[in-house]
């Protein structure tokens, strides 16, 4: 991946030179066994029947761009012994983005990274942290979250509103925004971090199973780290904040669609890891493939598995010639994205 950044391969897909990250978590396995020390625990079941069940989650990052290329990047585990041990409290999917951010700086140091999340990280540590990183965000904002940050929202917008409505798709959309708004964190709020809120209201029609024309409306709100204008509104929310959602298509590919994300393969930790991040591997290695001008008729015409099942059978059945794979081999060959 660091090879295909340096090449530029994704420059088409960057939102404001910036490339989109999404962090998202998901739960692998649960049962009732106790078969390592690192897993997570909860209670389930009703009063007669409730009992501890164990179970293994993960911090997943991927890369998300609006044509719909998905690609894994990282994986961080949470394990029980990496909580607050002096307030009793396990791991969490926040303590485990800070081990992931840290990772992902390691790795890319200097990439313009722009990050888009849900509701759970929309709080000051998280902003904190990646305004320290130098990463941009935009971060889902829902009705129940950050009181101060709604309150001062709407009292600034019925002083000075600013907004524009436009189409896009099938989609009438009216977009409103505020930037500068202050927002207190920290003991007894002694740091102030600037904060800019953006708002999306769509009315769109479809027809229903009796062929009647039905109207629907939906109502999307975003956190951004940096000052938004009529000028960068669409690319931001519609090319960047609304393709977070690309993480979690990934992980119901990985889920249902033949990469047995929620089977261990094996009941010891290591080995466990091991086989997922094999997994997330071989998700990207097809991801990429599918999204190569030369094989893209090849997924088009067999799809997703279909495409796999004849590489594979064609790399293990004896119809290749092996001299002449050798020849073209030792030639230079680029598989090129669309």
């Amino acid at each position: 991946m660091k090879r295909r950044i340096r090449g530029k391969s994704f420059r088409r897909y960057l939102i404001h030179h910036g490339y989109p990250i999404a962090i998202d978590g998901s739960q692998k396995l649960a049962g009732d066994p106790l078969w390592a020390e690192e897993l997570l625990q909860r209670t389930v079941g009703k009063e007669e029947t409730r009992h501890l069940q164990y179970f293994v989650y993960v911090l997943e990052a991927s890369l998300v761009f609006h044509n719909g290329l998905v690609i894994p990047l990282l994986s961080e585990f949470l394990e029980h012994a990496l909580g607050d041990t002096e307030a009793q409290k396990q791991d969490c999917e926040l303590r485990g983005f800070v081990r992931l951010s840290d990772r992902l700086k390691i790795w890319f140091p200097r990439l313009p990274i722009r990050l888009l999340l849900d509701g759970l990280y929309a709080n000051g540590p998280v902003m904190q942290r990646c305004r320290d990183l130098h990463w941009p965000f935009m971060i889902v904002l829902k009705d129940q979250d950050l009181f101060t940050v709604w309150q001062e929202f709407h009292t600034l917008h019925a002083r000075k509103p600013q907004g524009f409505q436009q189409n896009w798709g099938k989609r009438q959309q009216h977009f409103i925004w505020v930037n500068d708004l202050d927002y207190a964190l920290g003991p007894n709020g002694r740091h102030r971090l600037p904060l800019h809120v953006v708002v999306c209201e769509e009315i769109w029609e479809r027809v229903d199973e009796r062929a009647r024309t039905v109207t629907e409306t939906s109502l999307h709100a975003w956190l951004s780290s940096q000052p938004l204008s009529r000028e960068k509104v669409h690319a931001r929310c519609n090319l960047g904040a609304r393709y977070r959602w690309g993480i979690e298509a990934g992980f119901l590919v990985e889920k249902r669609q033949g990469y047995h994300y929620e089977h261990a393969f094996a009941l010891d930790w290591n080995a466990m890891r091991g086989y997922h991040l094999l997994m997330r591997l071989a998700h990207g290695f097809n991801t990429l493939a599918r999204f190569t001008r030369q094989l893209r008729s090849l997924y088009q015409e067999l799809g997703v598995r279909g495409a796999i099942r004849f590489i594979r059978s064609s790399c293990a059945a004896p119809w290749l010639d092996p001299a002449r794979m050798r020849v073209l081999l030792a030639e230079p060959f680029l598989l090129q994205l669309e």
